[in-house]
């Protein structure tokens, strides 16, 4: 299932390395930082090329919120849409 009238939002994300990967594929994950009213609880899907990066390096990007049938909501961003870390 997909939520088509959610609208695109631009905010900022971090990787992270979750407590638990049960039900999770990879190590480095995404979610949305503290502050920006948004749940960071939720991870983000996006360019695989974060991974690269330090985990707790911040990027900017543009998402929706998901969900996938059987499965819990997720903000997604497209592989393909370039991400750049964010300078402290």
């Amino acid at each position: 299932m997909s939520k088509p009238f959610e609208p695109y939002k631009k905010f900022i994300i971090e990787t992270y390395i979750p407590a638990s990967l049960s039900g999770k594929r990879g190590k480095i994950h995404c979610r949305p930082i503290a502050g920006q009213g948004l749940d960071t609880s939720i991870d983000v899907e996006c360019s695989r090329s974060v991974r690269s990066y330090p985990v707790g390096t911040r990027f900017k990007v543009t998402a929706k919120l998901t969900d996938r049938k059987g499965g819990g909501e997720y903000w997604y961003s497209h592989h393909s849409w370039p991400v750049k870390p964010i300078e402290e």
